[in-house]
């Protein structure tokens, strides 16, 4: 094969690939410029302002929080990610054997560790 034909070849096999991105790309573009000048046009000092469940905004959207709140939401995610892990151990348990139970007593003992840790520092206290 020359080089022609090899490009080709591969162009040939990308082809769908690249029709694709395409498609896409003209397809979002259409829309939004569709949208833009088929959209109504009635400018008034209601829409216009800032919605916030239908009041008039009285102070800063931007309040700041309790560290508290980010401590707990991130041991949630932490804890919620060590558990998923349960579920691939589990289908392929057969296959792993003790190896695979020991390992996995390490890890759910490194789990509850963690827990009693975040526990006795009270970082799962709601107050």
């Amino acid at each position: 094969m020359s080089g022609s034909e090899l490009l080709l070849d591969y162009l040939s096999r990308f082809f769908p690939i690249l029709l694709f991105v395409a498609v896409a790309l003209i397809f979002g573009v259409v829309t939004l410029l569709v949208s833009y000048f088929v959209q109504p046009k009635y400018p008034e000092k209601e829409k216009l302002s800032a919605y916030e469940c239908g009041s008039e905004p009285f102070s800063d959207a931007r309040m700041p929080f309790p560290v508290r709140y980010y401590i707990f939401a991130m041991l949630f995610v932490i804890f919620d990610i060590e558990i998923i892990f349960l579920y691939p151990w589990a289908v392929v348990f057969s296959k792993i054997g003790l190896i695979g139970l020991v390992e996995m007593i390490i890890f759910i003992a490194l789990f509850l560790v963690a827990y009693v840790y975040a526990w006795k520092k009270g970082a799962l206290e709601w107050d």
